[in-house]
């Protein structure tokens, strides 16, 4: 790469890192590029969004108010840094006036830099995206989707705003909804990120693509899945792309009505438990940089050289600069690969986090400009002075203005659908939406028919559909198009409708059996889910028996997914065609289809549900897809919803002893299997069987000969260890108290894991004399298997007693138990297990809350930031900690000694720092003591002389009270150490300070 830069004149006012001319100064950018400033503090400052106006002006989203919503409360913080308010605001202007705002560039002599700033609305509250049309702007103000009527255009809205929208998560102000971007199809569409839910018009949702129509105000849920996604685009086809945090990815596909990937252990399942898969991002090459993409684009412009026309940009935020990737197509779907950067900062303030494309189709740059990129602390120290917009352009060009195009006649507008630039293109379909002209349709639907460019009969019927002259009778043509493209988007746009008409359902069937487009007919299968039964199951069936589509990316699970929509509410005519000897003909059927819809149907669990499962199992053309029907099955009952709420404990014992409790809330077996199902059990049952599906399936049943199969198999030490622990989880559903003498056999014999599986299933059998036998056998275990025998013992209140009576006696050791173990003892609230662990151990809490769980997250990310100065943090040290502990032979004795303390696990040290009450070891308890001459003192019971207390406080100091005057000693439940020490600390002071409490040897003093 070599730089090629053009310096903005003028100056502007300097913030925190580099000035806005040394900023560009520093950036390279490929020789073919250039790069200029556009705007800069104090202009503008924090821009999340930047988007052109129908007249070409530049408006940019200022996020002052990031991250802490004006005029709420926070009621919590969970781990996640996810926020509950006491209160959801009134939209503006009724509720808190915050210090986002709106602002419009203006660029007066045409040279690409803006001249004067001024706004379109202020007092905004975590305002995030913006899109003009209908004779205004819609505004994202979370929890709100907001529309300002401006139909006068003067740049002042004409009243309050119409709330079009309300119930956006505002959990967490950098996931919130964002990036509104028009659909060729006439709908607004935005994403929501990863650590906020959304409840609109009764429907909730974490994370995923949604859409909302300004003419009719529908709302939709377009996709769900996709992380903490910040960006969305629509290439020349339509198809949707949006952005991603995670890493190596870079995009993802927004296919309607898809399931893509979620963290699950973080955010939670997939809203529909009957999804049974889900699409991963777009499959991606040669990945280098950060693993946030924000803001992607594909470019379709033609002002920047040809080799970067159809790739796909997106600022690398954690990387500091703008990568751009090639996008090839893999069936219905795509793959990609890093090409290089448009861009490279070089410099760490850079943060990018919007890509917008002019109208002389330069690429700009929203820059947010801070050293901090990590996730938030809301209390801590932000930089709201920065924030640059910059523009890429092909080396030599200079900026262009935009053409005028509001004043316009319809006819003309129509005759612009074929510009090479795709800006105008979009906002002619803009204005053809707002005007809505019936003069507009027939010259529409003729180019439609007549164009043999495809981007222009695309682009008609695109334009045909926002002007309200798309409907039934027409769609009958634009089926039969010549072009894949159009007969997708016909389908699409059908299937929006939610009903079509017999003969255009006819022509969906026909489409089915013949079309030669993977991606009409993965369109298909998003339709076949929207519409009635009635219409997609015939194009559902002629879909499975063309079976071509097998091997595709995407269209498999898209058709299980139209088959699970209708699965019950069609049952008798999914029935009928699945258990056909043409159904099982069908690979897509065989391998996809099937095992899922038997899951389906048993999961319901009703007596047409079972009943359909055993005839579907009865017409299996094979004892291979009989077994594969039995596994789904026996699945299908795992899939069954509990009621069952796994408790949260919280802390770092949540991955230990919680692990204890959750396995012991299993669902006992189904024993009320109508003769369908048992039928189809008993004919495969064999007494010496070794399949565990069949024998769980036999305990289901209530088959006593299944019960002792998996007895038998248990007690066969040469039965592979696998097979034994399916079985021991078989029988722990079953809870025949008789069984459990035979797992506690096992404790001490066998291999380990088959222990662990014993141990672990032995609290569902609610015994209160299970304790003593592990007890007794405690000391001649291993030392993993000890461990698990703890965890087990504490987990119930009967047993924990007797363990710590053991610990009490001496047969067991204090020293084995870790205080992530004993933390689950204060689970049960019993005052004399909670006296027993205070007397060996100290006081344990039951776990770290969640506040400040998400405290430890934010100051580990400030700890990854960049690196520490171990001589300056022994200053630190020194100021602060050293009063009470001593490190590498330095500091006082009033709390423990931190050179053999477990310095190098940082999560040991952050749990210290930010909940030093959470444990507490005994001889560090704080007393109270009550004198009689009416003071209370508290510290640390550092000596006991006989004739006094000696408390060590945390000044260093000590205090003897003789014991002639006190009046009352108590133990504290509050460790002599002050919570929020951290919070004195710049994010660089931490990193200095665990610099020097993570140091091997004392560095040396700074001179």
């Amino acid at each position: 790469m070599q730089v090629a830069v053009l310096l903005a004149s003028g100056t502007v006012s300097m913030a925190q890192g580099l000035s806005p001319q040394e900023a560009v100064r520093r950036m390279s950018v490929p020789a073919d590029l250039q790069v200029s400033l556009v705007a800069a503090e104090p202009m503008i400052v924090q821009p999340v969004c930047i988007e052109f106006d129908n007249r070409g002006r530049l408006w940019v989203v200022q996020y002052v108010q990031y991250p802490n919503p004006e005029g709420l409360k926070r009621a919590s913080v969970d781990r996640w840094s996810r926020t509950t308010y006491d209160h959801a605001p009134e939209p503006p202007p009724r509720g808190p006036k915050g210090a986002d705002c709106i602002t419009i560039l203006d660029d007066e002599n045409g040279d690409g830099v803006a001249d004067k700033a001024h706004d379109f609305v202020k007092g905004l509250n975590l305002a995030t995206g913006i899109a003009f049309g209908h004779g205004g702007v819609f505004v994202l103000n979370v929890p709100y989707l907001l529309f300002y009527p401006d139909r006068n255009q003067d740049d002042v809205p004409d009243s309050d705003p119409e709330v079009c929208l309300s119930g956006f998560g505002m959990e967490d102000a950098h996931s919130v909804a964002n990036s509104l971007t028009w659909g060729a199809d006439g709908w607004l569409y935005g994403c929501q990120g990863s650590t906020v839910t959304a409840r609109i018009r009764g429907q909730e949702f974490q994370q995923g693509v949604w859409r909302y129509h300004p003419l009719t105000h529908e709302f939709e849920l377009f996709c769900e899945g996709g992380g903490n996604s910040w960006g969305l685009d629509f290439d020349a086809e339509g198809e949707l792309i949006y952005s991603t945090n995670a890493g190596p990815y870079r995009s993802l596909h927004g296919m309607q009505g898809a399931y893509l990937w979620k963290s699950f252990g973080k955010h939670g399942p997939l809203h529909n438990p009957y999804a049974f898969g889900w699409f991963d991002h777009i499959p991606h090459a040669n990945s280098t940089g950060g693993h946030v993409a924000a803001g992607g684009i594909v470019y379709q412009g033609t002002h920047l050289p040809s080799r970067y026309q159809g790739r796909y940009l997106c600022a690398d935020l954690l990387g500091h600069g703008v990568q751009w990737h090639e996008m090839k197509r893999r069936g219905s779907t795509f793959s990609s690969s890093y090409v290089d950067y448009l861009l490279r900062a070089n410099d760490a303030w850079f943060a990018p986090c919007d890509l917008t494309v002019s109208p002389d189709g330069a690429v700009y740059v929203a820059d947010w400009c801070d050293q901090r990129t990590a996730h938030p602390d809301p209390d801590a120290e932000w930089d709201r002075s920065n924030g640059r917009v910059y523009r890429i352009a092909a080396k030599g060009s200079s900026p262009k203005a935009a053409p005028a195009l509001m004043d316009k006649k319809t006819e003309e507008l129509i005759a612009l659908l074929g510009d090479p630039n795709p800006w105008v293109v979009r906002t002619v379909r803009r204005l053809l939406a707002d005007r809505r002209d019936p003069e507009a349709v027939l010259p529409l639907r003729a180019q439609i028919l007549e164009a043999k460019d495809e981007r222009l009969a695309l682009q008609s019927l695109w334009a045909l559909q926002v002007s309200g002259g798309y409907n039934e009778s027409f769609a009958e043509k634009t089926l039969r198009h010549p072009l894949a493209t159009v007969r997708k988007w016909s389908v699409r746009l059908l299937g929006d409708e939610k009903h079509v008409s017999l003969e255009n359902a006819r022509q969906l069937v026909e489409l089915a059996r013949s079309d030669d487009s993977v991606r009409v007919r993965g369109q298909l299968a998003a339709t076949a889910k929207r519409i009635p039964s009635d219409a997609a199951l015939p194009v559902l069936e002629a879909l499975l028996l063309r079976d071509v589509d097998a091997d595709d990316p995407y269209v498999p699970l898209q058709l299980w997914w139209a088959l699970e929509r209708h699965s019950i509410s069609a049952l008798p005519e999914i029935e009928r065609f699945m258990i056909s000897p043409m159904a099982w003909k069908s690979r897509l059927v065989r391998e996809v289809i099937v095992t899922r819809l038997m899951r389906r149907w048993i999961a319901e669990g009703t007596t047409a549900s079972y009943d359909a499962a055993g005839r579907l199992l009865a017409s299996a053309p094979d004892e291979v897809q009989r077994q594969r029907l039995f596994a789904a099955m026996e699945q299908g009952f795992e899939d069954r919803p509990t009621g069952l709420a796994a408790p949260d404990g919280g802390g770092l014992f949540a991955n230990s002893a919680k692990v204890q409790t959750l396995t012991t809330q299993s669902t006992r077996f189904e024993q009320n299997l109508p003769p369908s199902l048992l039928a189809q059990i008993d004919a495969a049952w064999r007494d010496d069987t070794q399949d565990a599906v069949l024998i769980a399936l036999g305990l289901r049943s209530g088959r006593a000969a299944a019960s002792e199969r998996a007895r038998q198999i248990l007690e066969d030490s040469t039965a592979d260890t696998q097979t034994r622990t399916r079985m021991i989880a078989l029988l722990a559903k079953r809870a025949d108290a008789a069984d459990a003498p035979r797992l506690l056999r096992l404790v001490g014999s066998g291999p380990v894991p088959l222990q662990f599986s014993a141990l672990d299933a032995l609290p569902a059998f609610e015994k209160a004399d299970l304790g003593g036998p592990l007890i007794s056998r405690y000391s001649l275990l291993e030392k993993d298997v000890r461990a698990r025998v703890r965890q087990v013992l504490l987990s119930r209140q009967s047993w924990a007693r007797a363990l710590l009576q053991e610990v009490d006696s001496g047969r067991v050791a204090a020293s084995d138990f870790s205080n992530d173990e004993l933390r689950v003892v204060a689970l049960h609230g019993d005052a004399a297990l909670d006296k027993q662990v205070a007397k060996h151990w100290g006081r344990m809490s039951a776990g770290t809350t969640e506040e400040k769980l998400a405290e430890m997250r934010r100051l580990k990310n400030d700890l990854n930031a960049g690196k520490g100065d171990a001589a300056r943090g022994r200053e630190l040290y020194a100021r602060v900690c050293a009063a009470c502990h001593t490190l590498h032979g330095e500091g006082g004795h009033i709390g423990p000694d931190l050179t053999q303390a477990n310095r190098a696990d940082r999560e040991f040290l952050l749990l210290s720092l930010v909940d030093p009450s959470a444990a507490i070891r005994k001889e560090y308890l704080t007393s109270i003591v009550q004198t009689t001459d009416g003071r209370v003192l508290s510290g640390v019971n550092a000596d006991d002389t006989g004739d006094g207390i000696v408390l060590g406080t945390i000044t260093g100091e000590r205090v003897t009270i003789p014991l002639a005057q006190v009046r009352s000693v108590q133990q504290s439940t509050v460790s002599l150490m002050p919570e929020g020490l951290m919070k004195l600390f710049k994010p660089q002071e931490l990193r200095d300070l665990f610099s020097y409490l993570e140091s091997k040897q004392p560095p040396a003093r700074n001179p």
